[in-house]
């Protein structure tokens, strides 16, 4: 019988792998977990035999899946450096990708990716636009920015084409010890009478701020700091509290400098897309750089989900 094997099936094999688990594999393969589920057992079926522990977190191979993983490994990069040569030959790869941000953490997930972009991409000029920018879709239209990481899909934006990243949960920083976390959540009155601490930058671009106490008609104290680890120290010496992405502070947490809470009953969500002129979003070098941030994200910070 011939081998159902094919180049989705070694995707599936390598997204595994990065991912760690089932779920988070689908989310690299714009696949449902029902689906990729499916098209794994299919294989197993095919081979009748197991190509990874159901129950091992992160995912571990069986022998037989490690062999097909290693093919993978040396099949995956050399067919993604073909499309890009053919993407070379078609439309060119000389360019420049100079982005902008609106948000303080961003530089934690966006280095990362921009390092593994350059080695994909080295003859695109890649650099960030010096700067926190309140914003960076304006630099779009300026012709001083490619691409801008927003908070916010604006469809009415004429002229930009906005690609979705990842969501991911905010919370609320307080001291260790604190009766506040006892409660199962934070509303909006636990804030009030806390001085709020947060990077300096206007009330519509702090979720906290938009979407939960201006609606209640709360106003804290307030007080910036442009670092993330100051605003943390001065949560640790009680001088109020923060509300971050938890992905930047996971590890803060994990080594019990403050503590976390939940905002809401079903938390207070935040989503990042990448912005690019409409006229560039076709190019085989942005439409990889999207990739490549979706894809670092999700390796490396805890918690996101795909958008």
């Amino acid at each position: 019988m011939a081998s159902p094997l094919e180049l989705r099936h070694l995707k599936t094999f390598h997204a595994l792998r990065e991912a760690g688990n089932l779920s988070r594999a689908a989310q690299l393969l714009n696949l449902t977990q029902s689906a990729l589920s499916y098209q794994i057992k299919l294989i197993e079926d095919h081979y009748g035999t197991p190509l990874f522990e159901r129950k091992s977190n992160p995912v571990a191979f069986t022998v037989a899946g490690q062999r097909l993983l290693r093919l993978a490994d040396a099949v995956l990069p050399q067919v993604d450096e073909a499309e890009r040569d053919v993407s070379r030959l078609v439309s060119g790869a000389a360019g420049a990708l100079r982005i902008a941000v609106e948000c303080h953490t961003c530089f934690d997930w966006l280095m990362p990716a921009m390092d593994a972009f350059r080695a994909r991409w080295p003859e695109v000029e890649l650099d960030i636009v010096s700067g926190f920018q309140a914003d960076p879709v304006g630099l779009l239209h300026q012709d001083r920015a490619e691409l801008a990481i927003v908070s916010e899909l604006d469809s009415a934006e004429a002229g930009v084409t906005f690609h979705p990243l990842f969501s991911f949960e905010i919370v609320a920083l307080l001291p260790n010890g604190h009766a506040l976390l006892g409660k199962p959540w934070l509303d909006a009155q636990d804030f009030a009478e806390q001085t709020l601490i947060t990077y300096p930058v206007p009330d519509e671009m702090l979720d906290l701020v938009r979407r939960v106490l201006q609606p209640a008609g709360v106003t804290p104290p307030r007080r910036t700091s442009e670092l993330t680890v100051a605003m943390l120290q001065l949560v640790a010496s009680q001088r109020g509290f923060a509300a971050l992405p938890l992905w930047a502070v996971k590890g803060y947490l994990d080594r019990g400098y403050v503590a976390s809470q939940r905002i809401g009953a079903e938390g207070l969500t935040g989503r990042l897309y990448a912005a690019t002129p409409a006229r560039l979003a076709g190019l085989a070098y942005v439409a990889d750089f999207v990739r490549v941030m979706r894809e670092t994200s999700l390796r490396t910070l805890g918690g996101v989900t795909l958008l």
